[in-house]
């Protein structure tokens, strides 16, 4: 039986993303933020643009950016709050993780303070592990994969009755294709 989208009217066309590209942080330390995303998480420093005049540094690795603002009156915008509790409702940043009992692990090493959740769903969990950098951004890393990921759409799935009896083409999205497409490959379990 073949699949077919049928895109549901909205009326609404989305913004052309790709994906995203970073994430944008205040630090009291640029010094000890780099230390911290490199060490704790490996990223990588890049060369940052030599327009800008304000102390700053990029990094980069798993195909996404951090870019680190430094202004020692962080507090003054009263954004960050120390000390704050770690809470896995609060905001937060994740990243996927292959080894959750290793990083529990190498953040005890290092005398890192951190916090577990486990989500289930149907039969699968995920377990989470947040913590904090030097400024008091959450961090999470899990192994989020183990949910499967299914995209409540405003597309629906319509059976096709026969190949002779083919409708339109379908006129969802490109994510709500891609997304299907891929969760049809891995309905069938099929791999290129």
């Amino acid at each position: 039986m073949m699949i077919e989208i049928e895109e549901v009217s909205n009326n609404h066309e989305a913004l052309p993303l790709l994906s995203l590209n970073h994430v944008s942080l205040l630090c009291t330390s640029v010094w000890d933020s780099m230390r911290f995303y490199e060490e704790v998480l490996g990223f990588v420093p890049i060369k940052r643009p030599s327009s800008f005049k304000f102390n700053g540094a990029w990094l980069y690795n798993y195909g996404i950016g951090i870019h680190l603002i430094e202004n020692p009156s962080i507090d003054d915008f009263d954004t960050i709050v120390k000390p704050r509790p770690i809470n896995p409702k609060d905001n937060h940043i994740s990243f996927q993780c292959r080894d959750v009992g290793l990083v529990k692990r190498r953040l005890e090493d290092m005398g890192m303070k951190y916090v577990t959740a486990v989500v289930e769903d149907e039969g699968n969990s995920v377990d989470q592990v947040f913590f904090h950098d030097p400024d008091g951004y959450m961090v999470e890393l899990c192994n989020c994969e183990n949910i499967p990921i299914l995209p409540l759409s405003s597309c629906s799935l319509k059976p096709r009755l026969s190949s002779f009896n083919r409708a339109a083409p379908a006129k969802c999205g490109f994510m709500e294709n891609a997304m299907m497409e891929s969760l049809s490959m891995e309905m069938l379990n099929i791999s290129f």
